[in-house]
């Protein structure tokens, strides 16, 4: 996932290189629906042979995301080709160093502290964003203008339980509740990292350990696909969870507000290649109007589409643009 920090893998990035020539930049599951106009027009003076190659990572937010870059592409007049679905972080990001492949969605989060290095994460987003943006233009990466959708770590409750627990809507009002409600579903990562939950606690005025506050009794370890069902069914009240998660609307869990700002951003934006930017400035423009819609409920939703109802990415990142109308149906 991309909360782990980066680990130079030579035998990936290989990887990336037998995809590429073994393919001639093409994916396996290079699918798309054919599109019809909507607000989202060729780029004016455009070469007819003009190239885009979209890449993406390869779980189902990012599939998502890069079937709606790949119409995106093509409503903008480009032949697009679709490498989408690349295995790990890293390969998809030296494809777009590199030039292999000109432009993806990419998580602020992930770059501030994966690919450039940095020990801790900023919660601000405004500010994860210029970070990232000044600090990668050395890089020859050029960052788009970011969307709401923030898919970091938070923590849930049932809804149900919200009214049992004082209406209950952020994570300052934890330290209200009685050491018997306060128990957390966590994975085993979370619950020992350095940025996890211990520091979250103590930040909100609890005390892990401490049978007047959270007594170790109270926190309950568990695969990370786990835990949303676990909440949900009662086996503790507060799980940690990512916000974009479509299980989250699928369970009806309502997401905690992180109002101390204890949690790093990670705002989804569009990246380029540099010089594929700098070639074709309007494309900026392209996805400026695409990532204001791409919200944590939009993203929940589709997520879900995928993930619990069975529906190929492609298919509903179609949707969701023609909804939206930067396409429509042919």
């Amino acid at each position: 996932m991309k909360k782990t920090k980066w680990i130079k893998s030579t035998a990936l990035l290989a990887a990336a290189g037998v995809l590429l020539t073994g393919c001639g930049l093409s994916s396996a599951a290079s699918y798309v629906p054919p599109a019809g106009p909507g607000s989202i027009s060729p780029l004016p003076d455009l070469p007819q042979d003009a190239t885009m190659t979209v890449t993406s990572k390869a779980f189902t937010e990012q599939l998502i995301l890069g079937k709606i870059a790949v119409l995106a592409g093509h409503a903008a007049g480009f032949k697009v080709n679709d490498l989408t679905n690349v295995p790990g972080s890293q390969p998809a990001r030296e494809l777009i160093h590199s030039g292999q492949a000109n432009m993806m969605w990419e998580y602020t989060g992930t770059a501030w502290m994966t690919y450039l290095g940095h020990e801790d994460g900023i919660a601000n987003q405004a500010k994860m964003w210029q970070s990232v943006h000044d600090q990668d233009l050395g890089n020859g990466i050029i960052w788009g203008d970011p969307a709401p959708m923030n898919n970091t770590y938070a923590m849930a409750v049932r809804s149900e339980a919200v009214g049992d627990l004082g209406g209950i809507s952020k994570l300052s009002q934890l330290k209200d509740l009685s050491p018997k409600d306060l128990t957390f579903c966590v994975d085993a990562e979370f619950n020992s990292r350095s940025d996890g939950l211990n520091p979250m606690l103590e930040l909100y005025g609890l005390e892990r350990g401490n049978p007047a506050s959270v007594p170790d009794t109270n926190v309950g370890l568990y695969d990370t696909g786990a835990i949303y069902s676990a909440t949900d069914e009662g086996a503790c009240n507060f799980g940690e969870v990512f916000t974009t998660d479509g299980r989250i609307k699928a369970l009806d869990l309502t997401v905690l507000e992180d109002d101390l700002g204890y949690f790093p951003a990670y705002n989804v934006a569009p990246v380029f290649y540099g010089k594929f930017a700098e070639k074709y400035p309007g494309i900026e423009e392209v996805f400026a109007k695409i990532a204001p819609l791409l919200t944590d409920e939009a993203l929940q939703a589709m997520n879900l589409e995928v993930d619990v109802k069975g529906r190929e990415p492609a298919d509903v990142a179609f949707e969701w643009m023609v909804q939206n109308g930067f396409i429509s149906e042919p």
